[in-house]
């Protein structure tokens, strides 16, 4: 068994703070080796707090450090592009957030490059690694609901519900902002990985707060990134699938999914606002019998859980990067999948704006 340490730079220090940095800490076979801001004082006093040997204040500085084999990115979306690429280019393995990138052509671009170096890619979809998600994929591949009939996704939070919060890169279409990059690209990603490829789709992004609050100024500046995204796809089998998303939904119910079959019902939710990994549970029901919660197995429980949710299944994502890392291919999520999501983000934008069915290549 491979116990070699691999040294990793952190790029993205608010998300990558609260939960890259504590993940690659506890993660047995990462040692963390260069932290990146663009501000090069605010650099060195994160890898002063955080024990890091290096502080960077470009992507460039950091990719020359020969101590790095990996780079894990959690910028806002605009910058993946850019800095994913320098690192690939520079020979070094990826992990990256989602949204991919602003369009499925830059994801493509980086997965051929990847894939032209050998380089190992993922991506951080996190629920593929939440124990009761794990469950409701085995009882689905053991044919638990049956032949599919609906399956039905409703997300829907208030993280952006108060009209105050201060306008940002989030308020942007062109920087990847809004509930789309955020969440639907998340949605994207399970819906095939739990139900397979989507043949076509019908979306409408609605913008439901179009000002917020310059943080300098305090002016009104115009939104444009969506907050409301109303989704519906045909899965490749025929299946229809509805989803609806919200980040400005006071007291919105959370994050549920719904798979109705011919022989069976799963229910899969989480109503917990603060936290968006924590709190899911599973239910099901067959032939019609009153829907009752699922245990789950404790070979999918997490080792550890910590008070951020975040943590423990971005743990999980590591170890898949690690496994990759040392087998010499990437698995899923990769850039692959973070291509699928990203296509279909792209579909969904240009069926809204068309205010049609676009049919998925």
């Amino acid at each position: 068994m491979n116990q070699t340490p691999i040294g990793v730079a952190i790029v993205g220090t608010g998300f990558g703070q609260k939960v890259h940095i504590p993940a690659f800490q506890v993660h047995h076979r990462t040692h963390i080796v260069a932290v990146y801001h663009r501000d090069l004082a605010k650099a060195q006093a994160i890898a002063q707090a955080h024990d890091i040997p290096h502080a960077c204040q470009t992507v460039a500085d950091i990719v020359s450090l020969p101590e790095v084999l990996g780079v894990s990115i959690s910028t806002p979306p605009f910058l993946h592009y850019e800095m994913a690429k320098t690192v690939l280019q520079a020979g070094k393995h990826l992990l990256l957030e989602k949204p991919t990138t602003l369009v499925a052509s830059e994801a493509r671009e980086l997965l051929n490059l990847a894939e032209s170096k050998g380089l190992v890619t993922t991506v951080n979809f996190e629920f593929r690694c939440v124990p009761a998600w794990l469950r409701l994929a085995e009882l689905l591949a053991e044919g638990y609901v049956g032949n599919l009939r609906l399956v039905k996704v409703d997300w829907l939070v208030s993280s952006r519900a108060d009209a105050s919060r201060p306008w940002n890169w989030y308020a942007r279409k062109d920087q990847g902002g809004g509930a789309l990059g955020a969440i639907g690209s998340h949605t994207f990603d399970y819906v095939a990985w739990l139900f397979g490829g989507v043949r076509q789709l019908c979306a409408r992004l609605h913008v439901s707060v179009p000002e917020r609050p310059d943080p300098e100024s305090g002016q009104l500046k115009p939104v444009d990134a969506d907050d409301v995204c109303m989704i519906l796809l045909e899965l490749a089998d025929g299946t229809p699938c509805q989803i609806c998303l919200s980040a400005v939904t006071y007291q919105g119910r959370g994050h549920w999914i719904e798979v109705y079959g011919d022989r069976g019902t799963l229910v899969l939710g989480s109503s917990n606002q603060k936290d968006y990994v924590h709190g899911f549970k599973l239910w099901g029901s067959q032939q019609g019998e009153p829907l009752t919660e699922i245990e789950i197995p404790a070979h999918l429980e997490f080792p550890r859980t910590f008070e951020d949710g975040r943590i423990a299944p971005f743990i999980r994502i590591v170890d898949r990067w690690v496994q990759g890392i040392d087998q010499g291919k990437s698995l899923a999520p990769s850039l692959r999948e973070g291509l699928y999501s990203q296509l279909l983000m792209d579909l969904a934008h240009q069926s809204s704006e068309t205010g049609s069915w676009v049919k998925v290549p």
